[in-house]
């Protein structure tokens, strides 16, 4: 199964694309896209392009394990794509992805910010809690 991950953001949004088969995952893009009707459009515009079977969104849960208004604007936009695109959608915690991808990126010349890579990340949690 073909997967795309989403890593959500207000200004930018990071993209992955994974294989549950394989289990291999490669980060695809920044999207620089105000969240919105645009990025709406991107994504699933991302969703056909790679053939994803589902998308995967990172989920912002504080660090205590509640959720906050973050996580509800992210589960309105996964509404949204789901019922736009019509690929089921569902979520992985984000909590500190975006703090490992920079660990991982440390030293390399990587174009600004690690969004893509976070999204990465995000999708390689979710196969191993699969």
């Amino acid at each position: 199964m073909r997967l795309l991950a989403v890593d959500l953001g207000d200004k930018r949004t990071g993209l992955a694309v994974g294989d549950t088969e394989t289990r291999s995952v490669f980060p695809i893009a920044t999207l620089h896209v105000p969240r919105g009707e645009g990025l709406l459009a991107a994504v699933i515009d991302a969703v056909q392009e790679h053939g994803a079977d589902t998308v995967v969104i990172g989920l912002p849960i504080n660090m205590d394990g509640t959720e906050g208004p973050r996580a509800e604007l992210t589960r309105a936009f996964g509404d949204q794509l789901a019922e736009r695109s019509g690929v089921p959608v569902s979520y992985q915690d984000e909590r500190l992805t975006s703090f490992e991808a920079e660990y991982r990126m440390r030293g390399q010349q990587v174009p600004r910010g690690t969004d893509a890579h976070a999204a990465a990340v995000l999708l390689e949690e979710h196969l191993d809690t699969r």
